[in-house]
């Protein structure tokens, strides 16, 4: 079994001791976790998560995963005085392990309410992705191959010249994803609560689409036959008060039809977009 290869950038570095404290005043610290890869131009894995910043990944001309790390500011409506007393801290603070075991890459934050962001350089062959984040902070990617995953809650996702499949859902942010070429036979969902939802895929496009937004339009420029579906109903009963609830959705075929792909949204628009 081969060993955890694990790097961690540590609180404040040893490096750090050297620097000037006008230095450490000017609000940001930056550093570089260089890790390799196990099985070097063979597919891999990659997993990032975060509490509170953002995550960019780009594909490289390389064999590393290279992650940059900088620390922002302390998320708002922390509490800097209590009964007149000040909180002291260290005015950055990076706390990033990455660890790689058999081709599988996990990085992750212990930074507490501190947002760290992350960007990330990954090989150009195939990669199985899950990147994540919740306060403060958007997710963006560009030029990679695989399988994605990605989740946010406060903010957007952004995916941009992909090829694959992609699974995107966030909460409030607007999902934007354009595909370079698409993985044929694969699932795929997209979906937020707050923001629009905007995907391009190639022309190409076999699929049978499953869509649906609350208080938005649908807009697409393929021909889309669609289905007629009859809406889910559900019914109850509680202490006396009953509740009906329709659940409709769009269901259409394009090209003939294939793998679903499925659109929420509540307040928002959805556009299927066919690239040029």
């Amino acid at each position: 079994m081969k060993k955890i290869k694990t790097i961690k950038i540590a609180g404040i570095l040893m490096l750090a001791l050297l620097l000037s404290t006008r230095i450490w005043a000017q609000g940001n610290t930056s550093e570089q976790l260089v890790v390799p890869l196990s099985d070097p131009g063979k597919p891999y894995k990659l997993y990032a998560h975060l509490i509170n910043g953002s995550i960019t990944l780009v594909s490289y001309e390389g064999k590393d995963v290279i992650v940059d790390a900088q620390s922002g500011e302390e998320k708002s409506g922390r509490v800097k005085e209590t009964n007149g007393m000040r909180r002291l801290a260290p005015a950055n603070n990076l706390d990033i392990t990455a660890e790689e075991n058999n081709n599988q890459v996990n990085i992750h934050s212990s930074a507490g309410n501190k947002n760290i962001n992350l960007t990330i350089k990954v090989p150009q062959s195939a990669v199985s992705l899950k990147l994540s984040t919740v306060n403060n902070g958007n997710i963006n990617a560009s030029n990679v191959n695989g399988e994605l995953e990605i989740t946010n809650v406060n903010g957007s996702i952004k995916l941009t010249n992909v090829s694959g499949s992609v699974v995107a859902n966030t909460v409030n942010g607007e999902v934007k994803v354009s595909f370079k070429t698409i993985d044929i036979k694969a699932a795929m969902a997209f979906s937020t609560l707050n923001g629009n939802v905007d995907v391009t895929f190639p022309a190409t496009l076999k699929a049978n689409v499953k869509l649906k937004s609350d208080r938005g339009d649908i807009y697409t420029d393929f021909d889309v036959v669609t289905t007629q579906q009859k809406p889910a109903v559900s019914r109850s009963n509680k202490a006396g008060m009953y509740n009906l609830k329709i659940d409709d959705w769009v269901y259409g075929k394009i090209d003939g039809g294939g793998p679903e792909i499925l659109m929420k949204n509540m307040n928002g628009n959805i556009y299927i977009r066919k690239a040029k």
